[in-house]
């Protein structure tokens, strides 16, 4: 461990879906295989993973916009104790930098603040702006941001009474590449299909939730290696917002009740088409956070097998956000369990043992 000592981990430590060695060391909050001279050593035995992912969540933010302090440390703590080591933090009004410097709190990778079109959000989350404002606002999140930029592609059109895309093509091209060239990756919340097909031809890197995906577009996804959040543990709400909205908007109910119906096809879908699916719960607007565990249940479910759902938040997910895993002098930022996740990814509930930057936490 990085201030007292030597942690040496004995079992199976689950390098990646192939790789499987029988025992690690920390030392000075380092990984490595190779065994250090005698000291003080603390032993303990189980089944390690890299410190998990959750790839679209948000801390800083509850249900009504920018949270305290005290509260953003709390969500954040929470995620660590579930065992999520690294964050991709899909859009906050509020700044958390100040969580780099807490050895104790996850690494979070932010993407700046929501955009999205005016009165076409949740009040007080995004930059609410027009077309024509996307690129300079991309742009700046970008910069703001550690290399993604957040869209909100589509939302309800009170008008319209359903959900509908909420940005021209041309300006989402423009957006787009306005962030590629300042280095980062784009991704935007979408559910129905409108949004996608101009999103897809501006060079989207990512899509969030993707429950609009069709058999049409599900090819062109895997084609331009578009990824996918899907999110399912948010989605399961939809059947309580769909009752709640019926009265005032019946057309965006059905819809919701629709996508929530086939969330698993289209999931399972996507991955057998070969499209990069990640895990994210979707945790800090409504939703609690620590739901990382329940979130790769869910995506056995929608038919992955429990290696690629594992995969989708440790392996896959820390390759994908440009983050080390278990390698050779990385960071320690693991997790040890009591049994083996891949016979059964319930066992991520339950961590034995959390070790972030070298120090067991929690």
């Amino acid at each position: 461990m990085s201030d007292a000592g030597v942690l040496h981990i004995k079992g199976r430590v689950l390098v990646g879906p192939e790789d499987v060695r029988d025992e690690l060391w920390v030392v000075d909050g380092r990984v490595t295989f190779e065994r250090p001279a005698a000291g003080d050593v603390r032993t303990v035995s189980g089944w390690v993973l890299p410190g998990l992912v959750d790839a679209h969540c948000h801390v800083g933010l509850d249900a009504h916009g920018a949270v305290d302090e005290a509260t953003s440390e709390k969500q954040a703590l929470t995620d660590r104790d579930a065992g999520t080591l690294l964050i991709r933090d899909a859009g906050s009004a509020a700044d958390t930098r100040w969580i780099d410097d807490r050895e104790d709190l996850p690494r979070i990778i932010r993407a700046g603040r929501h955009i999205a079109r005016t009165r076409r959000y949740i009040r007080n989350y995004a930059h609410e702006i027009e077309p024509g404002d996307l690129p300079a606002y991309v742009r700046a999140e970008a910069r703001r941001g550690d290399g993604w930029v957040k869209l909100v592609g589509d939302w309800i059109d009170r008008e319209r009474g359903d959900l509908a895309a909420c940005w021209p093509g041309d300006a989402l091209a423009e957006a787009i590449a306005a962030a590629h060239q300042e280095g980062a990756r784009v991704t935007a919340h979408c559910f129905a299909a409108e949004s996608l097909p101009d999103l897809l031809a501006a060079g989207i890197d990512c899509v969030e939730h993707a429950t609009g995906l069709t058999e049409e577009l599900i090819p062109q996804f895997a084609e331009r290696g578009v990824a996918i959040v899907p999110t399912l543990v948010n989605i399961a709400t939809f059947p309580k917002l769909a009752a709640g909205g019926e009265d005032k908007f019946p057309a965006w109910s059905a819809h919701m009740r629709r996508l929530h119906e086939r969330r698993y096809d289209t999931v399972g879908a996507a991955h057998d088409a070969g499209i990069p699916v990640y895990v994210g719960t979707d945790a800090g607007g409504s939703l609690a956070h620590g739901l990382v565990a329940q979130e790769v249940a869910e995506l056995v479910k929608a038919g992955l097998t429990p290696a690629e759902a594992l995969s989708a938040a440790s392996w896959g997910a820390r390759a994908w956000l440009g983050r080390d895993g278990l390698t050779e002098g990385a960071s320690a930022d693991l997790v040890v369990y009591a049994e083996d996740p891949r016979a059964d990814v319930r066992v991520l509930a339950d961590p034995r043992l959390v070790v972030l930057r070298g120090r067991p936490v929690g």
